[in-house]
């Protein structure tokens, strides 16, 4: 595997991360010095056609979805051969979202602390969804921080361009992602939009409210597909007694099954918790009318044509 790296001037160093698929070492340019992480997809271990074409397209769509987004890890380079895609991207060494919410054992995130992330977090998800990229697999374990403490989205290897060669909205299909975090109509085997990462995301903020707990938690895939296909969202009083309205009043609308109502990632962004770093009362929502109904958001860029 690594031949062909060192053949591309790369050296390649310790392990740093496993994926289903694929495995992720750090590496080092030879002609500059900067590091790198380098994520190999092994060809063979692919499950299904679709598994093999989220990873042929993983590099094109990561380079779009990552274009003029501070909130998205920077791809560097891409090389295919007959056994092996490999994607060298920035290299970030921080904890990620998941061992952050991990370590606070049990204990809740602060909500202005929270409310932070989750705004980043929007940012990221909007800038892609700006571009024409749906993640698709949004969760704690894809969100990761630089040196500076800057989120970054990471892991591109579901993602995938929803638009046409017309620049017109080409819906989705398909089981993709990870079961505590897929959208309703994803589990329904729906076609489906973008705002299956505003869902996803809903599921982020939730944890960290909850102190780790998802929102919609089954002993197995099976059951916890048909939780989400229900979408009955619940503030258990022992862990949600002291998350302000305003919080609550955000997670209604980013996990609600009804996509239709369901916030766009830019409505989340001027949503009263976030505005107000996670101290507004939620009055302020029933006084914004941008935050009752849908509204443009302005063209997409077609860049996936």
């Amino acid at each position: 595997m690594s031949e062909a790296l060192v053949r591309r001037g790369y050296q390649i160093g310790v392990e740093i991360g496993r994926g289903r698929f694929g495995v992720v070492r750090r590496c080092r340019s030879e002609a500059t010095g900067e590091e790198f992480a380098v994520k190999s997809v092994e060809k063979r271990v692919l499950a299904d056609a679709v598994d093999r074409e989220c990873a042929a397209r993983e590099a094109k769509v990561h380079r779009l979805a990552a274009s003029g987004n501070p909130h998205a890890a920077q791809i560097h380079d891409a090389y295919e051969d007959d056994d092996w895609v490999h994607l060298v991207v920035e290299l970030l060494e921080g904890p990620d979202l998941y061992d952050r919410i991990a370590a606070r054992g049990g204990a809740p995130f602060p909500e202005p602390e929270a409310a932070a992330v989750v705004q980043a977090l929007a940012e990221a998800v909007a800038a892609c969804h700006l571009r024409g990229v749906a993640h698709r697999d949004v969760k704690p374990d894809n969100v990761l921080f630089d040196a500076l403490g800057q989120l970054k989205l990471v892991d591109f290897g579901s993602a995938e361009c929803f638009l046409g060669a017309d620049g017109g909205r080409a819906p989705m299909r398909g089981l993709v992602g990870t079961p505590w975090y897929v959208a309703p109509e994803v589990v329904m085997g729906r076609e489906y939009g973008e705002k299956v990462d505003v869902w996803s995301a809903g599921v982020v903020m939730y944890m960290m409210l909850s102190g780790g707990a998802p929102p919609f938690y089954g002993d197995t895939a099976a059951e916890t597909f048909e939780l989400v296909a229900r979408a009955n969202l619940r503030f258990p009083s022992r862990v949600f007694r002291s998350v302000s309205p305003a919080a609550k009043d955000l997670l209604r609308r980013m996990l609600c099954r009804d996509v239709s109502r369901r916030f766009s990632a830019e409505q989340v962004l001027r949503h009263p918790w976030i505005t107000s770093g996670g101290l507004s009362t939620v009055e302020g929502a029933s006084r914004d009318p941008s935050l009752a109904t849908e509204r443009p958001e302005g063209p997409l860029l077609r860049l996936c044509a």
